[in-house]
């Protein structure tokens, strides 16, 4: 049984991610998926190139930064963008899953993951929320970042429409340890597995 995980910036949801890959099961995370299919697929290369130009790969260096100005000056590229990079994931997605040895459960962490259509890929989703002051706090610490920017960001995020969607909320405020809410989910989701 594949199980997705996603939730809003600083919710917890990549260290939820860890522990469980930490109790050995397997744990896809699209965004270092994705960072590395940019630069190894050649597909995904060319198509990139094609978009924003030869200069995207600079001595074989994706241009994180160049491609970051130009799709927040043209919010269509950030599109097109995706239209590249999330089909590559998706496929992925679905070669990693057929070709791991997993246990019972495993699990894909994706903070887009309806938006992206890898909700598709899982038979069901968990939701990870904290508290919006704890997600603020975590953010900013971990991106060293500012309230204002973190504040915006989770305002771009539909985190309501997920947890509507979800098939079970889990609260990461900072109080319960992680193994217990991992615990949680494996239990819950251990029940429809069989």
């Amino acid at each position: 049984m594949i199980i997705g995980i996603t939730g809003g910036i600083g919710s917890g949801k990549s260290t939820i991610a860890k522990q469980l890959r930490e109790m050995g099961y397997a744990v896809y995370d699209t965004d270092s998926e994705a960072k590395r299919l940019i630069v190894e697929d050649a597909g995904v290369r060319e198509e990139i190139e094609q978009l924003f130009g030869k200069e995207v790969y600079k001595d074989g260096v994706y241009q994180t930064a160049l491609v970051a100005q130009r799709v927040f000056a043209d919010r269509s590229l950030l599109a097109r963008l995706n239209a590249i990079v999330h089909p590559a994931v998706k496929a992925d997605i679905l070669r990693w899953a057929e070709n791991i040895n997993h246990p019972t459960l495993c699990f894909v962490e994706c903070a887009i993951l309806y938006q992206a259509g890898f909700d598709t890929l899982c038979d069901k989703v968990v939701v990870v929320t904290a508290p919006e002051e704890v997600r603020l706090q975590r953010a900013v610490a971990r991106d060293h970042s500012t309230i204002e920017k973190v504040r915006a960001r989770m305002r771009a995020q539909e985190v309501e429409k997920d947890i509507e969607r979800a098939d079970l909320i889990v609260n990461n405020d900072g109080k319960t340890e992680i193994t217990a809410i991992c615990l949680q989910i494996r239990d819950f989701f251990c029940n429809f597995a069989g």
